[in-house]
């Protein structure tokens, strides 16, 4: 029988940027590349919408997610791991 293994499952590590949606998050990636003329490094942002069943994410918490299945229109990504918390999630900040 021949050798079947799961294909990999993209992952990207962000920012939440968005947990206002039940049991979803909206996550920022950056990535950094070369301008392919001026040789200069330019940032570049895209959003992921996130699948999170617990809501353990919270705003502003760096976080990695991972391919899956098509979950909505928008949502074809998981929540895997929160890499690091936000340490000013707690804090009210009064003006």
């Amino acid at each position: 029988m021949a050798d079947q293994t799961k294909p990999n499952k993209q992952e990207k590590i962000g920012e939440v940027v968005s947990t206002k949606m039940a049991k979803t998050i909206v996550v920022s990636v950056t990535r950094r590349t070369q301008h392919p003329m001026y040789k200069r490094i330019v940032s570049s942002r895209k959003k992921f919408y996130a699948h999170d069943e617990t809501g353990q994410a919270q705003l502003g918490d760096v976080v990695r997610i991972v391919e899956t299945r098509p979950m909505s229109k928008l949502k074809r990504w998981s929540l895997a791991e929160v890499i690091r918390r936000n340490a000013a999630a707690g804090v009210d900040i009064v003006g």
